[in-house]
């Protein structure tokens, strides 16, 4: 009897199976989006850094480093659209820097400054803050596609991250007396306000619908660039002036629907009932 001898297969061709062959499929190695990651990867090296900073007693770093976070998390996602590189590891990564730049830092920080003053006030304050941090990433996660993309449900963790650090930034930049008896009180006021307020129902607005490839009038560069200068000017009274206003506008559009009989914009909806799009 004489056996023939198969020919090798070209890579990449496929081939009808003969009889008794079984067809294996070939193995796909599956691998992760190196950019979109290395920004989130330096947004949790900035988170970090501060939480370093903060033990160190160098909280002006430590606030400065946490507003870097805040900018290189908005650059991430923005990055992976761009080009299309999303995925489920990239959602899960940047849930868990934001838990650290944006829940466990400025918390630490807060309390390392002035919190530890109150004693057990002080460190449930900060508890406070970090679990509405948690929470708020929780619900955002369990939320995806059910909630107008337009707002966000309750004040985004970065945004109250950057209320946190903008007070620390302005009152050390302006010397304030922090040993006076009111100044732990406000800032425990600061930090129980940023921690519900992001377990809330108000509507925040997400800038997710801003597109910077689309034609915009001309009075939008006018005001841009009046906000250059503005922040570039004073820094830590600017940012901390923006992400206030920022921090109350919620409620402030959350009061004016419900006066003129509207529903609130970041209530989830299901999917079925969804006609947003």
């Amino acid at each position: 009897m004489r056996f023939r001898r198969r020919k090798p297969r070209p890579f990449g061709l496929a081939v009808a199976p003969g009889a008794g062959e079984e067809v294996v499929a070939p193995r796909r190695r599956r691998g992760i989006y190196l950019l979109p990651n290395l920004f989130t990867l330096a947004a949790l090296f900035a988170g970090f850094f501060a939480i370093v900073q903060a033990m160190n007693q160098r909280f002006e770093w430590a606030a400065i480093a946490i507003f870097v976070a805040m900018v290189l998390d908005g650059m991430d996602g923005r990055v992976a659209r761009l080009t299309h590189t999303q995925s489920a590891f990239g959602e899960q990564f940047d849930s868990l820097s934001d838990m650290t730049s944006f829940g466990v830092a400025p918390a630490l920080v807060m309390y390392e400054w002035i919190l530890n003053d109150l004693g057990r006030w002080g460190w449930a304050g900060a508890f406070v803050y970090c679990a509405g941090a948690a929470l708020r990433l929780a619900r955002f996660n369990a939320n995806i596609g059910v909630v107008d993309k337009r707002f966000f449900q309750g004040l985004p963790s970065p945004a109250a991250a950057a209320l946190i650090a903008g007070f620390v930034w302005l009152a050390i930049d302006n010397k304030f007396h922090i040993k006076d008896a009111w100044m732990p009180w406000v800032a425990f006021g600061f930090t129980v306000y940023a921690g519900l307020s992001m377990v809330s129902s108000a509507p925040f607005y997400s800038g997710k619908s801003f597109h910077l490839a689309r034609s915009v009038p001309f009075w939008v560069m006018v005001v841009a660039i009046v906000l250059v200068f503005l922040v570039s000017s004073d820094p830590p009274i600017a940012l901390f002036t923006l992400f206030c206003c920022y921090a109350l506008s919620g409620y402030v559009y959350w009061a004016w629907q419900w006066w003129n009989g509207r529903p609130n914009p970041a209530k989830p909806v299901p999917p079925s009932l969804d006609r947003t799009g």
